[in-house]
């Protein structure tokens, strides 16, 4: 597979569509993220460009889960990975999956990286749903790279603050690891104690990525230390998180698409201001490593690609 040669970023591509958002009647608010997401990044004032991703289509789910279960989910006949049937959840399945796909395939067109404002991935397996995940957007994405040929070699970084037990289901039911290297801190580090630890250890960690044509970088929420079902990274901490990721991804060349993740503090209001407070952030940590919107280079975007 020959990449295209790294262009300088000028703008930020974001694979957004309404279509992604949906009431999961859920503790959980990632159904409904996206936009909110999307709407406070806009209020940064960085230069993004939104492009609409491909929605993914049943088959493709059905390369990375028993296409059986991929067509009671999306039938409404089997629970989501929110506890229901909620038909405005499976409607936005193909396109939250849809968005990891069409970043990563960006990522690897641009050579620096892109962003798919989704999240409820990592803990769908090859035949079952939970944990507000109800198909493996990790998965399908890494599987579609692999059988087009535009990857030989898929990382996946799960920073989330849990272990991707669906991600690793699919990998070894799909004897997949030779080509998929997925990568959780949550056993290892994990905790207070060793948050300091783990920002010291993370530049060596990430070469395990170096011979990976894209990461998938999952930047969650939930580790901060205030999270209900975290976590043990102060906000600083986090934002280190990330600069030390893509600025050490961008060092070994190699692309990322990277999405939100978990994320459970709400305001005193109800609203879901302080994990949105994480995502601005680990935006504008790609930003400064990127040095968006401080140079006039031309950039080449792979618009559209299915």
């Amino acid at each position: 597979m020959t990449q295209n040669p790294p262009s300088a970023l000028t703008a930020i591509p974001v694979f957004y569509s309404p279509a992604m958002v949906a009431d999961a009647g859920s503790f959980s608010p990632s159904a409904g993220k996206p936009g909110a997401a999307v709407a406070s990044w806009q209020s940064l004032g960085l230069p993004l460009v939104i492009h609409a991703p491909t929605p993914v289509a049943a088959e493709q789910f059905g390369v990375a889960h028993d296409p059986d279960f991929v067509a009671d989910v999306l039938a409404c006949r089997r629970d989501n990975g929110f506890g229901n049937k909620s038909p405005g959840v499976a409607a936005a399945l193909p396109w939250t999956s849809g968005a990891m796909l069409s970043a990563a395939r960006e990522a690897i067109c641009n050579g620096q990286g892109a962003v798919a404002p989704c999240s409820g991935f990592h803990h769908a397996g090859y035949n079952f749903a939970g944990g507000f995940c109800t198909f493996n957007g990790l998965m399908v994405t890494a599987n579609a790279l692999l059988a087009e040929g535009t990857a030989r070699r898929v990382g996946i970084l799960d920073c989330d603050e849990h272990w991707g037990n669906g991600t690793q289901d699919i990998i070894d039911r799909l004897k997949l690891t030779k080509f998929v290297e997925h990568y959780s801190p949550c056993h290892e580090f994990g905790r207070t104690a060793r948050a300091e630890a783990f920002l010291a250890a993370l530049p060596k960690l990430l070469k395990r990525f170096a011979d990976c044509d894209i990461v998938l970088y999952q930047a969650g929420a939930d580790p901060h230390i205030d999270d209900p079902l975290g976590g043990w990274l102060t906000t600083a901490q986090l934002r280190r998180r990330d600069e030390i990721v893509f600025a050490e991804l961008k060092q070994l060349g190699v692309p990322v698409a990277w999405n939100l993740a978990g994320g459970y503090q709400r305001h005193a209001d109800g609203g879901i201001r302080p994990v949105l407070d994480i995502h601005d952030h680990t935006m504008l940590a790609f930003a400064t490593v990127h040095g968006i919107g401080t140079g006039d280079q031309d950039v080449l975007y792979c618009r559209d690609a299915a």
